[in-house]
């Protein structure tokens, strides 16, 4: 008997198109800075043909060492627009401050991005709330749960608003963002991990639930990325645990997350993949 063949993709079809993303709706959330992973993840899915919803809420950054950004959401905006602009795909750029820490947050969101859209394909949950943690011995509920709302509770429920929203398209992408807790230890930080480990592990779930869709469910942990958040003393440290001696840039995930949310990735889902260029613990 002979073996039978699959059909084989055509030339056109294992051609990049060079705008995978036109015609597609993005929602991103944390792109306050344009030190950030969020930032470089608008730039990259608008340079694709996408058009952007994103959210921010400077007031975190303000009440952090780093700071907000120095030009403020307009330098921020005008960024992701020369990107748009350059793709020249009719894409539009909409935004939104909006802390996501009440219950009613992420639905507001979403309902904000698919009126000024008219649809969405692509879900990014790359916000979080950092800083304000701690150790055993100096956590208290207040804590616990504030990283629990923003960093879990929150993506879970921009998830659950976008699926609701998702008319069946090809091409529905969710994204979230872990920082490899499940990889070793991340001392003083037991709220962060907590809640970023919550995300790691609701993926699969996830993931199976909107199979039929089609919507994928995968996570992204980045590693170590230099947002301008360490000190001079860590940033050396953390270095020399990477070998090519260099910490990642806020390009280096958003490069897989891009392709992530593309045609080319359909078939993956409900995965946790790691992109750390190596980095040694």
């Amino acid at each position: 008997m002979l073996a039978m063949i699959p059909d084989e993709p055509s030339v056109a079809e294992l051609q990049r198109d060079p705008l995978p993303l036109r015609g597609r709706a993005a929602v991103v959330t944390g792109v306050s800075r344009r030190a950030g992973i969020g930032y470089a993840v608008a730039r990259r899915l608008a340079a694709l043909g996408a058009s952007l919803f994103v959210q921010h809420y400077a007031p975190h950054d303000r009440d952090q060492p780093w700071g907000e950004d120095p030009g403020g959401t307009a330098a921020v905006r005008a960024g992701i627009q020369a990107a748009l602009a350059s793709a020249g795909a009719g894409a539009g750029l909409h935004d939104l401050e909006l802390d996501l820490a009440p219950p009613d947050a992420p639905d507001r969101l979403i309902q904000a991005a698919a009126q000024a859209c008219g649809h969405l394909d692509i879900l990014i949950c790359n916000h979080a709330r950092s800083g304000g943690d701690g150790p055993l011995g100096d956590l208290d509920a207040g804590l616990l749960d504030g990283h629990w709302a923003v960093n879990a509770r929150s993506a879970i429920l921009l998830a659950q608003g976008f699926a609701a929203r998702h008319d069946g398209r090809p091409g529905g992408r969710v994204i979230f963002m872990t920082s490899g807790q499940d990889l070793g230890p991340m001392p003083g930080e037991v709220a962060y991990a907590a809640s970023k480990g919550a995300l790691a592990s609701v993926t699969k779930t996830l993931a199976d639930q909107l199979a039929g869709r089609p919507i994928t469910v995968n996570a992204v942990n980045p590693g170590p990325v230099d947002t301008g958040y360490p000190s001079p003393e860590a940033y050396e440290a953390v270095r020399l645990r990477f070998p090519q001696q260099r910490w990642g840039a806020p390009d280096d995930p958003a490069r897989l997350i891009a392709w992530l949310v593309t045609d080319e990735a359909a078939w993956i889902t409900g995965q946790v993949i790691n992109t750390e260029g190596g980095f040694r613990r």
